[in-house]
């Protein structure tokens, strides 16, 4: 244990300074849903889509206030590409996905293998496979299914349940991580 005594600090003035600075930034944890760690105070989403050849690189968010134009940006990028209809992309989903780029420390952009699907699509691909979900998150802008070239699945996987934000599934046979803002919950093969 330290003893503050002789350095002319009070444990009782080190306590009062940490609540003072916890006030002050307690704003900010408010706006941005505290829970998702690592997100800062300038928010940026890197994406590139291999299905349009687009790319996104944009501050959606600064100190405590989303920037519409952004999110509206990021909700086209995101925008089921086989139908090209688009979809709002909830904020706490893109939080959670800039959260967890910044826990990766990753230069490299996501990439982004599907974002908003319209019912059709989904349909569609559930008709295809049985890890598609009836009532996807996707369907109502809230999931995405990403991969990075430089970590693993389960790096990604990782570092979208340490943000404990929502869902997070692991998909390693098909080299993808999907994040959604619905529930806390994670599950992976």
């Amino acid at each position: 244990m330290t003893d503050f005594s002789s350095t002319g600090f009070s444990r009782r003035g080190v306590l009062a300074a940490f609540a003072a600075t916890i006030v002050t930034a307690a704003p900010t944890f408010t706006n941005a849903a505290g829970l998702l760690r690592g997100a800062g105070d300038i928010r940026r989403l890197r994406m590139v889509s291999p299905r349009t050849g687009e790319r996104i690189d944009t501050i959606y968010w600064i100190e405590g206030k989303y920037i519409p134009e952004a999110m509206n940006e990021i909700s086209l990028f995101m925008r089921d590409w086989r139908t090209n209809q688009t979809h709002q992309i909830d904020a706490r989903a893109v939080d959670i996905l800039a959260a967890s780029h910044n826990l990766l420390d990753a230069r490299e952009p996501y990439t982004l293998l599907s974002g908003y699907r319209s019912p059709q699509t989904n349909a569609m691909l559930r008709s295809r496979s049985g890890g598609v979900a009836k009532n996807s998150r996707h369907m109502i802008g809230e999931a995405a299914d990403l991969r990075l070239g430089s970590r693993s699945v389960d790096q990604i996987y990782r570092a979208g349940v340490a943000c404990g934000g929502g869902g997070v599934g692991k998909y390693s046979g098909s080299n993808f991580v999907h994040m959604d803002c619905g529930p806390v919950r994670s599950w992976g093969r």
